[in-house]
Formats: structure tokens, C-alpha cells, sequence
């Protein structure tokens, strides 16, 4: 194996790596267990300025 075929498997491996987790994270996630994101309000120094 030469030293770019090494490079590319390592890339490879990494993307796998990143992916997989991406998709454990995704499959695991339970909505009820965390508040929306999108339901956040600003703190009220934010909201006052």
C-alpha cells in the first residue's frame, strides 16, 4: 500500500467514523427527553438592549 492509497483510507475511515456516529446520534435521539432549540428565549439583557 503506498503512502496515498494510505491517505485515502484514512480519510475514508475517518468520513465513516463521522457519518456513523452522526447516524447513532440520530437514531438515539429522544425528543421528549430535550427542550427545542427553537423555543429558546434570549436572556433579558438581550431582549432589553
Amino acid at each position: 500500500m503506498n503512502p496515498m492509497q494510505r491517505t485515502l483510507l484514512i480519510i475514508a475511515v475517518f468520513v465513516a467514523l463521522i457519518l456513523g456516529s452522526f447516524i447513532w446520534f440520530i437514531a438515539t435521539w429522544d425528543p421528549a427527553q430535550e427542550q427545542p432549540v427553537s423555543h429558546w428565549r434570549a436572556p433579558l439583557a438581550i431582549q432589553a438592549a
